[in-house]
């Protein structure tokens, strides 16, 4: 199943000291699964009776909990800690680092209630957390924080740092190991859209090629009235609207192209792809690849345009971290004198959710005047409907030698823009310092977006457990953004 459809899987430790009661360790077990279960996330936990209390607290218990975890290494997502008291945290982090899992790990410490503070009653975990913090630093382990320092575990705010959590867990697994494809050559205008193969290798992402001869080729040997093509022809008219005056042939084209790119993204393993879009695909088998780039991003399968690998990434990360059809834009125009305002658009490969609303499909308008539009179908025209977005963009830095990245948040507007193609009005605070940011780090005129706000689950992986350099718009010392390093 590909990691943005994946159920998840959280290992769960509870910490716990002799001295203490430990009736808040058998309590916030209790709690926590019942809050797992609403979220659909699978716990592996030990039963209550294989250690005193169901808790880690010796040597000895770290030592069975990690075993087990091992065994299960595969299955496992993210790592959730419980504090219901100080803890034991020479227990904590032995368990951690006996395991070796190398997932998200959430801290969690439990309130003391003011009027149970006597010597039974007391729990200290808003001390213990910092303690097993301070034990995390010396080892080098990464961990996501809660929204407050210390939270019930039946409280609805930790279910949504649980939530939040799942989303970073479902972000990190997803990059690493990540496969994405890139079928044609990158366009030879655009020095922009160059990248490094092995930086990506070695944080684990593989690019997987293909020549778009062998594209072409198949989709020419399929046959116009075969099964396939007519069940995608019919898949492609309840997409959007598709003008009278487009030929059959042309629409039944594009049916051939989605079929034989979906093949081959589907037998390599792609997680996304990027795709050269112009002109060999136009000149030669005489359709556009917007509508298939659409539709395979509708069902989270993130496409690229211009052979962007970068880009395709950048997207994916986006689809991890919200489940959510992304899209990739241009930083494009501005928005007459309005400084946070500016228009991003592309020639027409948004997935329709991501519009918002039911799109036209139809001919490229700027390619179609230069090559003809009958060569030219598959465009998904629409503006983008108003709404919350999230902003990221992934790049390599051959002379660092490094990935770097930034995120951020704004929002999709309903001013008018009388442009063709995909139209996303667009408004982001401090858009000035972005922008600047932008230029003089040497980031790429794409970007990928998504409908929501998803920027501190993106930074969280990036940041924390993926360790790439990240600029956060929205950050505090974001006023005056310098370079990355």
């Amino acid at each position: 199943m590909r990691a943005v459809n994946k159920s998840l899987t959280f290992a769960v430790v509870v910490g716990s000291r002799q001295f203490f009661n430990g009736e808040p360790a058998i309590a916030a077990r209790r709690q926590l699964l019942s809050q797992l279960e609403r979220l659909g996330i699978e716990p592996l936990i030990l039963p209550q009776e294989a250690t005193e209390d169901g808790a880690v607290q010796s040597r000895s218990d770290a030592a069975r909990y990690a075993d087990f975890f091992r065994r299960q290494r595969d299955r496992i997502d993210g790592l959730v800690v419980l504090l219901p008291n100080f803890g034991d945290e020479i227990a904590i982090v032995e368990t951690v680092t006996r395991a070796s899992l190398g997932v998200p790990i959430l801290l969690q410490a439990s309130h003391d209630e003011i009027d149970k503070v006597d010597v039974r009653s007391r729990r200290d975990a808003f001390c213990g957390k910092i303690s097993v913090a301070n034990n995390f630093h010396q080892h080098g382990i990464a961990f996501t924080d809660t929204t407050s320092h210390t939270v019930d575990v039946d409280s609805e705010e930790f279910l949504e740092d649980l939530r939040a959590f799942g989303r970073v867990c479902r972000t990190v697994r997803g990059l690493r190991g990540a496969r994405i494809g890139a079928i044609g050559a990158r366009t030879s205008a655009f020095h922009t859209m160059r990248y490094s193969e092995k930086l990506l290798q070695a944080c684990g992402i593989t690019v997987v090629t293909a020549d778009m001869s062998e594209i072409i080729g198949a989709a020419e040997a399929l046959s116009p009235d075969a099964p396939e093509v007519k069940a995608k022809l019919e898949e492609i008219m309840g997409y959007g609207r598709v003008p009278s005056t487009i030929l059959r042939d042309n629409i039944a084209r594009q049916a051939r192209l989605s079929i034989v790119i979906n093949r081959w993204i589907e037998e390599n393993e792609c997680d996304a792809s990027s795709i050269q879009c112009w002109r060999s695909l136009q000149d030669n088998f005489g359709c556009a690849s917007c509508l298939t780039m659409s539709m395979m991003g509708e069902k989270l399968m993130p496409s690229a345009c211009e052979v962007d690998v970068m880009g395709a990434i950048s997207m994916y990360a986006l689809a991890l971290a919200s489940q959510a059809p992304p899209a990739i834009l241009d930083w494009n125009n501005n928005y007459g004198a309005q400084a946070d305002m500016c228009v991003c658009t592309h020639c027409g490969n948004f997935p329709k959710s991501f519009m918002g609303a039911t799109p036209e499909i139809s001919n490229l308008d700027v390619l179609g005047t230069v090559i003809g539009a009958e060569k030219c179908f598959g465009a998904v025209k629409g503006k983008v409907q108003a709404g919350p977005m999230t902003f990221f963009r992934l790049s390599s830095d051959d002379g660092q030698g490094m990935l770097k990245a930034y995120v951020g948040e704004g929002e999709f507007t309903n001013d008018p823009f009388p442009m063709d193609g995909g139209i996303a009005v667009t408004r982001i605070k401090r858009l000035r310092s972005l922008l600047s940011f932008i230029v003089r780090n040497g980031f790429e005129h794409h970007v990928a977006m998504v409908r929501g706000q998803h920027a501190s689950i993106v930074e969280e992986a990036v940041r924390r457990y993926l360790d790439w350099p990240i600029y956060r718009h929205e950050a505090p010392e974001a006023d005056a953004p310098r370079a990355l390093l």
